[in-house]
Order: structure tokens, then sequence, then C-alpha cells
């Protein structure tokens, strides 16, 4: 066997294979849900580690995959939450007013004017006999640790009781207000008893007792200031919060032979799943549940948004086929010790494949997913995560409108740039300046990922068999050789197709159909004709027709015939099924009337003439699209036949061709509506009008260059 031969064998089982699969409705979800699980947890059953701290190591321990050393991060946040207090504490604006030194101010006044009164300062004990100032400013000093001047206390011996109770309740306010509106430490203390003296003789009072309130509340004035422990949280936090995550990288050596076993190395290999145990059962039960999670929510949202691909097996296997072909790369990139690696991870490549294969909006889900498989793969390193996102998207957005394949790699372009952007962007905001040389792999991405989906788009349209809007464009070129086929063979009907064609795509415009698949259907409808063309009257030009001379039955078996002849050029020439489909339903099992009456009048008495022998095979229309390509295919021919088209009669022959194939049930499996009938006709009717309007008549050139002569013999202007 040869080698050619036998990569034909292996490519055909392996489509047979694909089919297989896809005709289950829940064996492809279950084949994708282990796959990815498959990928994920690959390379994450380590050997086992038994070591215990202050044991010497007997190997070599190496990373797996990435994972934060919390140890090592949780010490450094640590050190900075505490170079952060300290700090806070060197901050004037993080003191407050200490409310509780206001109230021991006050009530130490309130104790001073006790003694000074002869009643005790406790209600369990009372006050000695002091007779001398001097005793009393020691037991003050004593009892409440504030020193009062002697001035202030001969003054107060003076005063009889009532004036001192007068002047405890003033002493009171006079601390209170002071203590709690004024901002007093350890330097400006004295500065700030100055103030209150001045305050206090400001007063319009006896001398006597402004000596007395002078001495006693200037006594208490104390520092007030204490640190705001919310104001010192926040700053310990955003300290703490500043330092970023220490990182054991893949392949990163952990513990060396020989090494004596911290705790520091422990807590990394628990973190690992290294310790004590054949493999980290948390992790791979987490990463079990996010997959399962992912798939049931991507199901969900193809069943609600797209009933399409819900009921297309092909399209479903597409999709999560894409999704794990990326994840397989994705893994690949963290199987490599080379951080770098991450930035070539082609999420752009799923978003370009499925938005051209099968939708945009799906497109964009499959990058959120595909964004989450990263952040696994990738030890949940933001840098990776916003690069595959941002490449992602751009490679979805980047091909919504796309027309040719050289727009592909226009996308390639787009994504490798915003991968550029988004690198530098992430670069400095955390000053992490090595990413800006890292830049360039982001433009690399861009253009592999259009590289690879340029590649692969032939093959996932044959295997899975859809056909993008890239080969639709393709079709439609004049210069594919069918259509250079049609335009020699059969000019008339060439021309014929180009019309129905523009009938179609402003029809399907107007309903919401695929303005494009219709154009497309349109234009090989009837690629048949190429076969015998001059049986066709569009083809004739005024020769005689050929029809005139043989027998009505003959004549529908030759033009039927064009269905047949148009399947085998369109399987010749590997047509889509799409485009294909068009050929047998364009007519339906509509009859081939102008030769069913003939027959009729040339029939025998006793002839039976059968419907069935002068009808199509069919079979009707199965989708809009087709059956737009039928109603304008007898609209334009039937147009085409009127004498004067004017815009009334057009609408006339429009609408009444339409209900036509109405009644007869040629639409009733289009799923077209009552309404699309009427957008249709419109539709119809606005491009005819167009085409067959009414000219003007160009006057004689003869007699226009005539009368100037005239004019010149005469002498009249």
């Amino acid at each position: 066997m040869s080698l050619r031969r036998l990569r034909k064998s292996t490519d055909d089982r392996g489509i047979k294979l694909l089919r297989q699969i896809a005709r289950s409705p829940w064996l492809v979800w279950a084949v994708i849900f282990v796959a990815l699980n498959a990928v994920l947890l690959v390379n994450n059953t380590p050997e086992p580690i038994e070591m215990e701290v202050g044991q010497v190591a007997k190997r070599d321990v190496e990373a797996p995959r990435r994972v934060v050393n919390r140890y090592r991060t949780e010490l450094l946040r640590e050190e900075a939450g505490k170079a952060a207090v300290r700090d806070a504490a060197l901050l004037p604006s993080n003191y407050e007013i200490n409310q509780a030194v206001a109230v021991k101010a006050e009530e130490t006044v309130g104790s001073i004017f006790s003694v000074l009164r002869g009643k005790p300062i406790t209600p369990e004990g009372a006050a000695p006999q002091l007779r001398t100032a001097g005793a009393i400013q020691s037991y003050i000093e004593d009892q409440l640790q504030t020193q009062v001047p002697l001035d202030a206390i001969r003054a107060a011996m003076e005063l009889d009781d009532a004036r001192l109770a007068a002047l405890e309740t003033d002493g009171r306010k006079l601390a209170s207000g002071f203590m709690l509106t004024q901002r007093i430490d350890a330097d400006n203390r004295e500065a700030m008893q100055e103030t209150l003296l001045m305050q206090i003789a400001d007063l319009d009072r006896p001398a006597a007792d402004l000596t007395v309130l002078s001495g006693v509340v200037g006594a208490v004035v104390q520092p007030n200031l204490v640190l705001d422990p919310q104001k010192v949280g926040r700053a310990r936090e955003q300290a703490m919060r500043a330092i970023a995550p220490i990182y054991i990288e893949q392949g990163q050596i952990i513990i060396r032979k020989g090494d004596l076993v911290e705790p520091e190395h422990v807590e990394i290999l628990r973190d690992l799943g290294l310790y004590g145990q054949k493999m980290n059962y948390a992790m791979a039960v987490g990463i079990v549940i996010i997959v399962a999670l992912l798939l049931v929510l991507l199901v969900y949202y193809v069943k609600q948004y797209h009933p399409e691909s819900a009921r297309n097996r092909r399209q479903q296997l597409l999709l999560g086929l894409t999704i794990v072909v990326v994840a397989v790369l994705a893994k690949l990139a963290g199987l490599l010790h080379i951080p770098a690696a991450g930035y070539l991870i082609p999420t752009a490549l799923a978003g370009i494949l499925i938005s051209i294969l099968l939708d945009t909006r799906l497109a964009v889900i499959a990058v959120l997913l595909l964004t989450v498989v990263v952040a696994i793969v990738m030890g949940q390193d933001t840098r990776y995560v916003v690069i595959a996102l941002a490449g992602g998207l751009a490679g979805v957005f980047s091909v919504s409108k796309v027309s040719q394949r050289s727009d592909v790699t226009r996308a390639g372009l787009i994504v490798g740039f915003t991968n550029f952007l988004a690198m530098i962007a992430f670069g400095l905001l955390r000053s992490e300046w090595y990413m800006l040389s890292y830049a360039v792999l982001g433009v690399v991405n861009g253009l592999v990922s259009a590289v690879l989906a340029i590649g692969l788009l032939p093959y996932l349209e044959t295997a899975f068999d859809i056909t993008s809007a890239i080969r639709l464009l393709e079709l439609s070129n004049p210069n594919h050789p069918l259509m250079r086929t049609l335009l020699m063979e059969a000019p008339g009907s060439y021309h014929h197709s180009m019309i129905v064609g523009n009938l179609a795509e402003a029809a399907a415009e107007a309903v919401g159909a695929d303005a494009l698949l219709a154009r497309v259907q349109a234009q090989y409808h009837d690629i048949g004709k190429t076969r015998r063309p001059y049986f066709f009257i569009e083809n004739q030009y005024g020769a005689d027709n050929p029809h005139d001379r043989i027998a009505p039955s003959l004549s529908t078996l030759i033009i039927t015939s064009h269905v047949k002849d148009g399947l085998e050029l369109a399987r010749q020439y590997k047509l889509p099924k799409v485009v294909v489909d068009v050929i047998p339903q364009h007519h339906g099992t509509d009859m081939v009337k102008y030769f069913y009456h003939k027959a009729m009048e040339s029939a025998k008495e006793d002839e039976i003439i059968d419907k069935k022998d002068f009808s199509y095979p069919g079979p009707p229309p199965q989708s809009k699209e087709t059956a737009i390509v039928m109603l304008a295919d007898s609209v334009e021919a039937a147009v085409r036949s009127l004498k004067e088209p004017t815009p009334g009669r057009i609408e006339g022959v429009v609408r009444k061709l339409i209900k036509d194939r109405l009644h007869s049930g040629q639409l009733d499996e289009s799923d077209l509506t009552f309404k699309d009938l009427d957008k249709i006709a419109e539709a119809f009717v606005r491009v005819l009008a167009g085409l067959f309007h009414h000219r003007i008549e160009y006057p004689d050139m003869t007699k226009i260059g005539a009368e100037p002569k005239a004019e010149a013999e005469t002498g009249e202007k």
C-alpha cells in the first residue's frame, strides 16, 4: 500500500470515528469531560515524600507545578506589617484625641477640689487633717500624681466651701473642654498649658478665683493623643497586600539532597500534595468539579442560545475538540520549565476557529472557559490569565466579519498587537520589567494562532461537514471552475443564476436568514444545465427549440435531468452539502406544467398521463434559504416573460407565484412564516422593479445632427 493511500485510509478512519462519536448526545460531552480532566490532571500524581522537620533530605525535590510559597509570603507580609505600624506611629495624622484622658483630667480636678475642701478622695477613705499648704500639696502629689502650685493652694484655703464648689464646676468644664479639643503631646504640653492659663486669666473672676483655677486646671494638662487603631490597621493591611505572593516555579528545586528540612519545606510540600500521600486528592477533586461546572454551563448556554448547535452533535464535538486541543497546548506550555512559554498559549486559535465555523458569541464563552483552564495549568498566575483572555477575545472580534482567508492573517496581527500591549501594560502595572522583553512573544502568539487556524479550517470543515463564510465566499467567486463552465456553456442560465442570487440575498436579509448562503445556493442551483444547455429556453437565443421535435415525456426527462446532472457535478467538484441541497430542492416536487399540458393535448383517448412522470423528484425545500431560492427562481423566470413589467404587474406575479408554491405544499418543510413570505415578496418586488424598469426613448441622432445644418443655412437660431 502506498504512503498516500495509507494516509487517506487513516484520515477516513479518523473521520468515521469522529462521526460515530458525534451521533451520541451524551457521549460527546462525556468524552470532552474525560479529555479535559486528563489534560489538567496529568503530571499531578507525583511520588509521595516522607520527611520531618530537622531531618536531612535524602534526595532533591522538584516542584511539579507552580505554587505559592505561603511560608515565605506570610513571613514577608508580617515584616511589612510591622514596618508599616512603626512608620504609622511617626505620623501625627495617625493620632486622635483620647477621650478617656479628658475624662480622667476632669475627675482629677474634682478630686483636687475635694482635698481642698477637706473631703475624702474616695468613699472608703477620708482626707487627713492637713493644716499647711505644703502638706496639702504633698498629699495631692502622693494620691493623685499631680502637682498643684502652693500659691493656688494658699488661695483656696482662704475661700469657703461654697466658693470652692463653684470653682470646681468651672474647673471641670475648663479641663474637659480643653482636653477634648486640643491636640496635646509630649512636645507641646508646656505650650498648651500656657495657652490654657492665658484663657483662664481672661475670665472675669476675682484674682483669688483665677489663681485657684489656674493652679488646679493647669496641673491636669497632659498629652491626650493616642494612635488610631483603624488607621494603623489599614496601613498594616495595605503594606501586607502590597507584598506580591512568592512563587515556587514549576521545575524549581524545593530542597536539595543533604539539606536540613525546615518548616518552610514541609509547608510547600503539603501545598503541592507531595507530603505523605500519593496524590493531592483535594486538588484533583477541585479540578474535576471545576471542569464539570464549566461544561454544564457551556452545555446550558448552547442549549439555551444555540438550539441549532444543540441539535447538531458534530458542532458540539467540534466545539469540545477545539477546547481540548487548546487545553493540551496550554498544558504543554505548563510542563515546559520556561516561564515565557505561558505567553504562547494560543487561546486566540479557539476564538478564531469557533467564531468562523460556529458562532461569535459561542466563541466568547469558549475563550472564557479556556481562560479558566489556563489559570489552572499555570498555577493561577494572573499574568498568563490576562494575556489568554485579551488575546482570545481579540481573536473572536477580529474575525466577526471575515470575508476571505487573508482576513484571518489580519486577525493574527490584531491578536499579536493586543497581546503585546497587554503584556507591556501588565509589566508596567506590577513593575515587572522583564515582561517588556517578553512582549514580542505576544506577537508570535497571534501569528501562530492565525497560521494554525488557516491550516486547520479546511480539514475541520470537511471532517465536521461545516461550511464557513470563507468557504461560501470562495464559492461565490466567478472564477470558480463550475461558474466559468456555466458561463461558457450556458450563458443564459448563468445570467439567470446571478439575478436569482441577487433576489435570494435580498429576501434572506429581509427575513433574517443566511444571505450569503442563499446567494451561493442560487449561483449553483442550475449547474446541471451545462450538460444540455440548448434544451433550456434561456440558452436558445432565438434558435430552433429542440423540444418541438421530441415527445413531451422525453422533454420532461431532459428538463428534470438537470437536477441529477447538477448533483453529479456538485459531487465531482466537492461542493459542501448546504450548497448541494439546493440542486434537488429548488424545484421540490413541482410539475413541469408546460410539457404535462402538451402531453395531455396529444394523448389518445384511452391513454393515461401520470403527473408523477412530469414532476421533479424533490424533496421540497428543507430550509429557509433553499425555499427562498425556489421562489426567486420561479419569480425571475415569470417576470422576465412579462411584456410590460410595470411595478404593479411585477408585484401581482410575485405574490401569485408565492401563493401557488404555498398552496402546493412546497414550503411546508422550510420553516418560513406568513410574515416571512410577505417580506420576501416585498424584497423581490423591490429588486425586480430595479431590474426591469422602463427606460427613456433616446432621440434619433441623425435628426439631431441635421438640425444645426438647417439652422446654418437659414440663419435661424
